[in-house]
């Protein structure tokens, strides 16, 4: 298993914050579309370290269209020496449309065209041929050498897809690298319907089980002290409620018979009572969703949970808000990180 971190995407502390996860031994460092560009940062962060994977979680695909999105994922699979992973999502309808001012129509169905157009633009750039990719949602059918990048000597990008419902984790099945789980899960969530999901979607396109790598941003308290824990606690279930409260990831909380929480945080958050959301998690949905313990005590649970169902943890926790230390300061979340790598270890010997 491959251990992650969130790289953050503002683009003045990416590169310190990219030598940081390097230096820690973390495998790769993901920026996400939040408040900044998730693109930009990942320039910093590929000129200041060799080794570190970088990548979008997520980048969101529709506000964008796939030829802007192939050119930034080539350059930046370039500059990194082969290190990019192209992390994509849909986001939802609200966002695409009122903040972005872009078509919304069949999310999945939209997605595999998308990342199919991709794979036709890499793909005429790689050999030269004439692209011409016509599909229901995108047309690429001009270009010429001026508008084609130079070769480069590493693959094109691994494409990983976001995906919560069983609809757009069998899409990732059908057409992506990889799966990006959302934090906003649970591993029963993951074996019981995320993984037959994906599994289908292997299978349609007869693609073999297990093709598709599946990474998972993982929630974690890990606090060394009973103050801190308290402190971190109440972040989780505020960072858990707000997840919560958006109507699409409702399934995850209704497979755990958790719907009517569901209602009362959609409802909380509408009103704008962001501040008594926290009280709807209690300690049964706080626990579940999000590893909760000291250091080795997460470490321990994360390490149970999901080290037979994912290829990539991203260690996410209320750690992660702690500005980025002096240059050769380790992250906050170390000692999470060395206990979780050296559990796997003793599981692998």
């Amino acid at each position: 298993m491959r251990l992650d971190a969130t790289l953050g995407s503002d683009p003045t502390a990416a590169a310190r914050r990219a030598r940081q996860l390097e230096q820690a031994g973390y495998d790769g460092g993901w920026t996400s579309e939040t408040n900044h560009d998730p693109f930009l940062p990942l320039v910093a962060a590929a000129e200041h370290t060799e080794h570190l994977e970088l990548g979008t979680n997520i980048a969101v695909a529709f506000a964008r269209n796939p030829m802007t999105t192939a050119h930034a994922a080539w350059d930046l699979q370039l500059l990194s020496g082969g290190r990019f992973i192209l992390g994509l999502g849909s986001q939802i309808k609200p966002h695409i449309t009122r903040r972005f001012s872009m078509p919304w129509s069949r999310p999945a169905a939209r997605m595999r065209e998308y990342i199919e157009a991709l794979h036709a633009i890499w793909g005429a750039w790689e050999t030269g041929g004439r692209l011409n990719f016509r599909g229901d949602f995108y047309q690429h059918t001009l270009t010429n050498p001026m508008f084609v990048p130079p070769p480069q000597p590493h693959r094109r990008p691994a494409v990983y897809l976001a995906a919560v419902g069983p609809l757009m984790t069998r899409t990732a099945g059908q057409v992506a690298d990889g799966l990006h789980c959302h934090g906003f899960t649970t591993a029963d969530y993951i074996r019981d319907v995320t993984l037959p999901a994906l599994r289908e979607g292997e299978a349609a396109t007869g693609r073999p089980a297990g093709e598709v790598r599946v990474s998972l941003l993982a929630m974690a308290v890990a606090a060394e002290t009973a103050e801190a824990f308290e402190e971190h606690c109440r972040a989780m279930r505020m960072r858990i409620a707000f997840y919560g409260s958006t109507p699409a990831y409702r399934g995850v909380l209704e497979h755990h018979g958790w719907g009517d929480a569901q209602t009362e945080l959609h409802a909380l958050s509408v009103k704008g009572r962001w501040a008594e959301m926290a009280d709807v998690i209690d300690d049964e949905m706080l626990h579940t969703i999000a590893a909760v313990g000291t250091p080795t005590e997460a470490a321990e649970i994360l390490a149970a949970r999901y080290g037979d169902l994912v290829d990539r943890l991203t260690l996410v926790t209320t750690l992660d808000d702690v500005p980025t230390g002096a240059e050769g300061t380790p992250p906050p979340a170390q000692p999470l990180l060395e206990s979780l790598r050296g559990i796997l270890d003793l599981q692998r010997h």
